[in-house]
């Protein structure tokens, strides 16, 4: 469920109309809508009632700040992977006992900076990484708590680009070597191992992936007890898909999800983290884009839009489908025609859809691309030297832009010539 809905006739996000929007900031945008963010955050809350659970979004899906800052008013905390991602997470309010750092590139500053700011724990994805942690500790004279990201080697049944527990993944300790590299944890200076950590895989479409995946992690604990080492917490990251409007089935959702993670994990009395992004995020946003020219090709008909891959680049990366609705509602009767909604930039690849029936349009029409709001505006460039477009949040009847549009001024003041050029 989303606020997206349409209001006499006219799209609106929660109480506000999406044109109106249009007019006062121009196009293309990003809107989120607050009462989506926080229904979402409280359903998969819900699902985990009974555990000692600490939610922290994933920042990776949607960094924006009052975005993050709205989730953490309700109890939010955050996942991380970069040290700027643990800035914003800072900036929005988020207690650093509440964050959680993963990546399996963390520099040394990086590590430092998690340090020094507090935050949960450290999920570690390799031993030279667990190396390099030991070594920052020791020079800052403080103790790294940390989380054993295993990789249980288990096929997520997800698109190949976002898929993160195989063997032949980059992420985290191999399964079969991470009762090994636990105990030399426990045994290095400055480091101090409370648990284990997964993820493997985003936009799961079932919930079966995670059984062989729970069952591995389960048995590591018991093994690890039995040795006579700590294991307080589970990580069990995110993952959980959403719709995007071409599910012939409905997913399972976050209560499915829940009594999953319940029957497996409730008998350790262990402290549970998730980190879910997308289920939260995703369907709270859309991209609002204007037609800028209808072009009648020789087999197909073209809507030529102000957004671009450069804005919303899964279509172009993941051929990720987006329904995508006109802002003027249609009404009974009206005719409809099939359209590619492509972007102005000089790519074959800049296509938000193909063959897609959509009522009939003109220029200057507008359109949302709908379930923009996980990996939309976070992935976006600066390609053909693009502005970056304006983020904006309702909440009710106001709005706000709170991230403003970069101009392509903006961009050329960060150059630099040098003097031989001058």
């Amino acid at each position: 469920m989303d606020h997206f809905q349409y209001q006499g006739g006219r799209l609106c996000a929660e109480d506000v109309a999406l044109a109106d929007i249009a007019d006062d900031v121009g196009t293309p945008f990003y809107v989120y809508s607050t009462a989506t963010l926080e229904r979402h955050y409280n359903v998969f809350a819900e699902a985990l009632s009974g555990l000692d659970a600490t939610i922290c979004f994933s920042v990776k899906s949607n960094s924006n700040i009052a975005v993050i800052r709205t989730l953490a008013n309700l109890g939010a905390g955050a996942d991380v992977v970069s040290g700027g991602e643990l800035k914003r997470a800072l900036m929005a309010g988020v207690a650093p006992e509440k964050i959680v750092f993963s990546g399996v590139g963390k520099t040394a500053l990086e590590l430092a900076d998690a340090l020094r700011a507090g935050v949960m724990q450290i999920n570690i994805e390799s031993e030279p990484e667990l190396e390099a942690l030991s070594r920052v500790a020791m020079e800052l004279g403080v103790e790294a708590t940390i989380g054993l990201r295993v990789n249980p080697d288990v096929d997520a049944r997800t698109h190949a680009k976002i898929t993160t527990g195989r063997g032949e993944n980059k992420f985290g300790i191999e399964w079969t070597r991470a009762h090994e590299v636990y105990a030399r944890a426990a045994a290095m200076p400055g480091i101090n191992p409370v648990g284990l950590a997964m993820h493997i895989g985003s936009q799961l479409g079932e919930l079966s992936p995670f059984d062989d995946a729970f069952m591995r992690i389960k048995d590591l604990v018991a093994t690890l007890r039995a040795d006579g080492l700590a294991v307080e917490s589970l990580d069990l990251g995110g993952g959980l898909g959403i719709p995007y409007g071409d599910q012939a089935e409905p997913l399972p959702g976050p209560a499915q999800y829940g009594e999953k993670v319940k029957a497996a994990f409730s008998d350790l009395g262990c402290r549970m983290i998730f980190e879910p992004g997308r289920v939260i995020a995703g369907n709270a946003g859309i991209l609002v884009t204007r037609v800028i020219y209808v072009k009648e090709g020789a087999t197909r008909n073209f809507l030529i839009v102000d957004a671009a891959m450069n804005d919303l680049t899964r279509p172009s990366l993941y051929d990720a489908y987006h329904d995508i609705v006109a802002i003027s509602e249609p009404a009974a009767g009206d005719k409809s025609d099939t359209y590619d909604v492509v972007g102005p930039i000089c790519e074959t690849g800049d296509t938000f859809c193909r063959e897609r029936s959509l009522p009939r349009q003109a220029a200057g029409n507008l359109l949302a691309v709908r379930t923009a709001g996980a990996y939309g505006a976070v992935m976006a460039s600066t390609y053909n030297t693009r502005a970056l477009v304006p983020e904006v949040l309702v909440r009710g009847g106001d709005y706000a832009v709170v991230r403003r549009r970069l101009e392509v001024e903006d961009l050329l003041d960060i150059e630099q010539q040098p003097s031989w050029l001058k």
